[in-house]
Order: C-alpha cells, then structure tokens, then sequence
C-alpha cells in the first residue's frame, strides 16, 4: 500500500517511521524547507522554548540528548527531530520544499491523487492508497483582520504573526505591540524588550501561568505531567480515582487545585502587578495552561514590558506621520511593529471543498474519531489533530492507531456508534472551552485520556503498574516504545495463521 504523508513535524515524521516499520510504501511531504513544523527555523520566533521538559516531550523510541537543558529550545527541538530522520532513515522518503497542492480521491474511493508543487515550481502528480494529513493543528497563523492596514502600512508599520517574525532587529528602536497572552506574545516580547524601545503586550484575557517550579522548588512536570495532575480536571467520564476527585474527593481535589493557584500568583506576583486572571485555576480545562516565560514577569515589574489587560485591538492607523494602534478603550499606542500570538486557523487547504465538507459538522468542528478517522471520506487519516501536554506521544500512538486499521488488526464500532461518540464530544469540548477548542483538536489537559482511548481500541495500552506510576510521576514517552514492537508480533503472528 503507498500512502502519502502531509507534514513532517511531529505527526509527520513519527507517523512515517511507524508505517515504514509495517511494510508500508511511504512518501512524505513537507513544503518547508526543513522539518519540524512548528519549531522549524522558518517558522520558529526568538525566544521559543518547549512547554514540556525534556524527558516528557519526546517519541518513545528516541530520547532528547542528556546535554539539553530541561525546556529546550525551538533549535534544539528541530535539531532533535533532524537527528529522527537519521536514526530512522526516513531521508529517502522525505521530500523538503514541496508542498501538495491538492489531494483528490478518485471517484470510487479507490485511491487518492496528489499533486505537488516544488521550490522550483515544478508540479507532479502521483497516485497513492491513503493519505495522512500530518500539516499540524498549527499550521496557518491567524492574524486578526485589522482595520487600517493600508494606512498603517503606509507610515511605515509592520504586522506580523510571532511565527513570521524571525529578526530581533527588525524591533531595534522601535515602539512593538504584541497582541496576545499566550504562550508565543509573552515569549517573543522577552526578547523583543533587549531591543525595543517600547514593548506592549495587549492582552483580551489573562490566562493562569505556571512557574517552571512551584514555590522555587516543586517541578512543573511533577503538577501538571502527571496523570494525576491530568486528574484533577472532570473528563467527560470519570473513572476510577477519578470518579472519587470529582466527587466524595471534591473538596481535596478544590484545594490542591487552589494552593497551586495562590502559590503561583504570589511567586509571580500577580497581585501586585494586577495580572490576576479572572476565574480560578481550574479555567485551564477551559483551553490550555501556559508556563511563564522567564524574566516575563519581572520585566512587566521593571517597566520594560507593559501588560494592556482585558483590551483588544480595534484598528491600525497613522498618526503624526507615525504608524499606532487604536485599543477598545480609545486608547492610541505608536506601534512602529505589531506582532500577533493570536492563535491558528485549522485548515486542510488540499482538500477539496466537497471533502472538506464531510470532515466537518455544521459548526466547522473537524468529526474524527480518535482525532484520527473522518466518518464519511475512505483512505484518509488524520495523526497529531490532539492538541496536547504530549503531542508527540499522542501523534506517535495515533501513527499505530492508524498502522493496525490498515491492516485490519482492529475492530471498529459501526459508524452510527462512532458518530455519536464524536458529536457527545464535540459538544462537551465546546461547552468546558467557551468555544476555545480548536475545531475540535484541542483535548487539553486531557492527553493520557485520550491515548489510553486510542490503545485500549489495540489491546496495547502500557500495564496497570505504569499507569499507577504516572499519577505521581511524570509520563515517561519511553514507556510507550514497545507498543508499536507488540503490534508487529501481532503482525506476524497474523500472518503465520494465514
């Protein structure tokens, strides 16, 4: 079977290595000049850094280098997943700077078309089995449509997605807006305040921050990467320990989820630089919980960084010769250089409009089950639309997820079941999100969950004793590495009964 891969990131890549192991006839596609996606350096801003350390973010298979420092950064990311390539030999496979255009299915589903285009501008089309869509849930920055652009432009602004914005210097001397709160405006705005001669973070909403170590002394990792940490949040079913947090266990699990939070704002020192957000803690469930960026904090208190909250940008315009922003206060900024951390749109611009039409219910939330299968379109999956603490991990197991359905090692439920399930999720994601929820890929805080849904489908979840150990510990991806080894002897043994 040929199968074509869209996206060498993650998803992509980890996806490529674990359908080669099956026997698969695999081409995968990155219009990117490099791999990495997200953290590739044409897409990658100063001062990114991983949300997760290293031992939790990673493939099963393939550790961070021990000389990495615990956060790695977005070039240390790429260089690990370029060191993927190698040890998995995917480089004959791979094919850099060419972008598919266009993915068809023939008219009997029997195969799909792909057509791509290279750096060089030459178009090919080949013909494969099935496709993988890898291109990321993070593919296609979303800048918000701005009034005044031309007339902001023409005094001299820049607008620019914080994964458009490569150069520090471009912000020398100059006055910088950063529209966001996110994890990538308060990451680039630390850098961008060496050199700026302003810097403005204009914030709709506050979100809660972690500090790397609680109280300068509790790991992150051991709060929130654990499966305990994970559990402290109501999934959609409770179950076991679960079931006892979320209820008799209610007023416990309130109160570790309120000392985080009073730690966390005093460490911070939220109170006194008015950045608390509104709610508690538990609004992460909501969409994500970022980490603070370092030295974020203390340069809010020393002036270099000032945090506009609860505003947004209304327009853009020219004033005084000079480009400057209009906030809904009335406020009016000089912005010489806007830079946007304003999310993604997720888009499959490949497709065609019919099938991208079947992908999606009528609020324009992707229907996958697993995150992986769409109800109605044959030979197409999707690996790493799981939005999670563990990407990677989550990415690779769907990889298998998807290896054991084309080979027929697993059962589905019938596509009425199947359907169900996804709309009843659907729903709930979009209710404990206020809509934040990605078109329906983002299941933070709940990645365990979702990869034990995704191996309890294969028999092939990790033992009860690991699954214990990761309640109080951090998930450990090697955990995972034999799981894709049990579905080959599976394999075979298929085989030899044949």
């Amino acid at each position: 079977m040929k199968i074509a891969i869209i996206g060498a990131g993650f998803a992509g890549l980890s996806s490529a290595k674990v359908l080669r192991e099956f026997g698969f006839d695999v081409t995968l596609f990155e219009k990117a000049p490099d791999v990495g996606g997200v953290w590739g350096a044409s897409r990658r801003y100063p001062g990114l850094s991983t949300q997760n350390n290293k031992g939790t973010y990673a493939l099963s298979d393939h550790r961070m280098p021990r000389d990495y420092p615990e956060w790695p950064s977005g070039e240390q990311v790429q260089a690990y997943l370029e060191s993927y390539v190698v040890a998995y030999d995917l480089a004959p496979v791979l094919h850099l700077g060419t972008e598919v255009i266009e993915a068809t299915p023939a008219s009997d589903d029997s195969s799909w078309s792909v057509t791509t285009r290279s750096t060089s501008g030459e178009v090919e089309t080949g013909t494969y089995d099935h496709v993988v869509v890898a291109n990321g849930i993070f593919s296609v920055p979303m800048i918000p449509p701005f009034g005044g652009l031309d007339e902001f432009t023409a005094a001299g602004g820049q607008l620019l997605a914080a994964g458009g914005f490569h150069d520090l210097e471009a912000a020398r001397g100059k006055d910088v807006v950063i529209v966001g709160y996110g994890k990538s405006s308060c990451d680039v705005s630390v850098p961008i305040s060496d050199v700026a001669s302003s810097t403005t973070v204009v914030a709709r909403e506050l979100l809660w921050k972690m500090p790397k170590k609680l109280g300068g002394v509790l790991n992150f990792k051991f709060l929130m990467l654990t499966r305990m940490g994970e559990g402290l949040f109501r999934y959609i079913k409770p179950h076991g320990v679960e079931r006892f947090l979320h209820g008799p266990g209610d007023r416990v699990r309130r109160g570790m989820l309120g000392s985080v939070q009073k730690v966390a704002t005093r460490q911070l020192g939220l109170d006194r630089l008015d950045l608390v957000p509104d709610g508690t803690f538990e609004d992460i469930a909501r969409s994500t919980v970022s980490l603070a960026t370092d030295d974020f904090y203390e340069r809010v208190s020393d002036g270099r960084i000032e945090v506009r909250r609860d505003q947004t940008v209304v327009k853009l315009l020219e004033k005084d010769g000079r480009p400057h922003v209009e906030l809904v206060s009335g406020t009016v900024l000089p912005a010489d250089l806007v830079v946007c951390g304003t999310g993604f749109r997720q888009e499959v611009p490949f497709l065609p409009a019919e099938v991208q039409a079947r992908l999606t219910d009528e609020r324009g939330n992707f229907e996958l089950y697993r995150q992986i299968l769409p109800h109605q379109v044959r030979g197409l999956t999707f690996a790493g639309y799981n939005s999670s603490f563990f990407s990677p991990l989550s990415a690779e197991m769907s990889a298998v997820w998807i290896a054991s359905l084309l080979l027929g090692l697993h059962d589905l439920p019938p596509e009425d079941v199947r359907r169900k399930h996804v709309a009843e999720r659907l729903v709930w994601m979009e209710e404990r999100t206020n809509g934040m929820h990605a078109r329906g890929t983002n299941i933070i805080p709940f990645s365990m969950h979702n990869i034990d849904e995704v191996l309890g489908d294969l028999d092939l979840n990790v033992g009860p004793l690991t699954r214990a150990l990761q309640w109080l510990g951090p998930v450990n991806p090697a955990s995972y590495r034999q799981v894709s080894r049990r579905l080959q002897q599976r394999r075979s043994k298929q085989l030899s009964n044949a």
